[in-house]
């Protein structure tokens, strides 16, 4: 028999390399001379670039970059000189993580670090790039990974605006005089699970603005800016930008990507499996083994289980989830599309303890399975 391990990880426990190790092992010890392949995935969020890394073969870039307010940090890129492809999170140069509490603020945040981590993956020569942008601390639609690469933002007067959130309510016009030529030839594609619009209600500022730092008044003000921004890059490039599911990512980073990068906007999980040729490496399974830390409602929204699931349909592929922890009914399953679902929790005495016997749980639970499997 053929099993493909492809689970994401179990946040706080285990990584998705060892729920790999831990899958085998309790498939081994009931199918000996299984063929088993091992993809490891994960969505767009913590602990992918360990997983793009294992697929890309790449090396970690470190360069000096902008943080989200100017100051000089060390970020980091991954990139594959055979593939000419770099894999970038916009987290590293421009994220939340790198602001004290007391630090954080959208009005005067930026993405230049981002820019600047792009440009060094141009300079490299990537000729297809994958921008993840997840934990964003800015809320300047992109001005400052623009600027990076040689947009002007200007305002009624023809004077270039700083580019953080503030000031776009300030921009008048867009100069794209100088921008950098090699954006035209590479492939960009970037990482985004969420469908907000630019402004409004559901836009960038109202739903994401507050946790980066904003006040009920400035989050006001940053939507007026965004709306302006919208209206700007409308006459500018023919484009209207509220209309595309994502646009409000990451502080306006979805537009941006979109407009300045002319860049895809696809799911984190999709460009993950592309990465892994998983579809490929799946067509003759027996099985799928996949998991993650906790199997809800949300799994069919842009997870890796739903992401799995979706290849395993295509080619009539049972699929069996092995998760921490599984909140949803058997009607929910069933439209996942999950043969089999578990969770591997056992008695404990708290969630602590329940994390260290991660392993050996999963190995028993999986064990188990194969066992009813060998005698069905």
């Amino acid at each position: 028999m053929k099993f493909v391990i492809a689970p994401d990880k179990y946040k706080g426990s285990l990584t998705a390399f060892q729920i790999c190790d831990a899958v085998e092992k309790g498939v081994r010890m009931v199918f000996r001379d299984a063929k088993i392949t091992r993809l490891p995935l994960a969505d767009g969020g913590d602990g992918t670039i360990e997983v793009v890394r294992y697929y890309l073969k790449g090396e970690k870039i470190s360069l000096s970059v902008s943080d989200p307010l100017f100051r000089p940090v060390q970020a980091s890129y991954l990139y594959s000189a055979k593939a000419q492809t770099a894999y970038i999170e916009m987290a590293e140069a421009s994220g939340l993580k790198l602001l004290e509490e007391h630090e954080k603020n959208c009005l005067l945040t930026t993405t230049v670090g981002t820019g600047e981590l792009l440009l060094d993956a141009l300079d490299k020569g990537a000729r297809k790039i994958i921008l993840g942008i997840g934990g964003s601390a800015t809320n300047d639609a992109g001005m400052g990974m623009a600027t990076v690469l040689g947009y002007r933002f200007l305002d009624a007067h023809g004077k270039e605006l700083e580019p953080i959130g503030s000031n776009l309510e300030q921009v008048a016009e867009i100069d794209t005089s100088s921008v950098d030529s090699r954006i035209r030839t590479v492939t960009i594609r970037v990482a985004c699970d969420v469908s907000n619009p630019f402004y409004g209600k559901d836009g960038a500022a109202y739903v994401y603005a507050a946790q980066k730092g904003a006040t009920d008044k400035e989050i006001d003000q940053l939507d007026q800016g965004l709306r302006n921004f919208a209206s700007v890059l409308k006459r500018t490039f023919k484009v209207e930008i509220q209309e595309i599911p994502g646009s409000g990512a990451a502080g306006g980073m979805g537009a941006a990507a979109v407009v300045f990068l002319h860049a895809e906007l696809k799911s984190g999980i999709n460009l993950v499996k592309e990465l892994a040729g998983f579809e490929e490496e799946i067509r003759d399974a027996d099985w799928i083994i996949t998991g993650e830390g906790k199997l809800d409602e949300q799994t069919l929204a842009g997870k890796t289980i739903s992401g799995v699931v979706t290849s395993a349909k295509k080619f009539n592929i049972p699929v069996a989830a092995f998760c921490g922890a599984l909140g949803i009914s058997i009607k929910h399953q069933e439209a996942i599309g999950l043969t089999y679902a578990v969770s591997i929790l056992q008695d404990t005495g708290g969630l602590q303890e329940a994390l260290l016997s991660s392993e050996q749980n999963l190995v028993h639970a999986v064990y188990n399975w194969a066992n009813l499997l060998r005698h069905s």
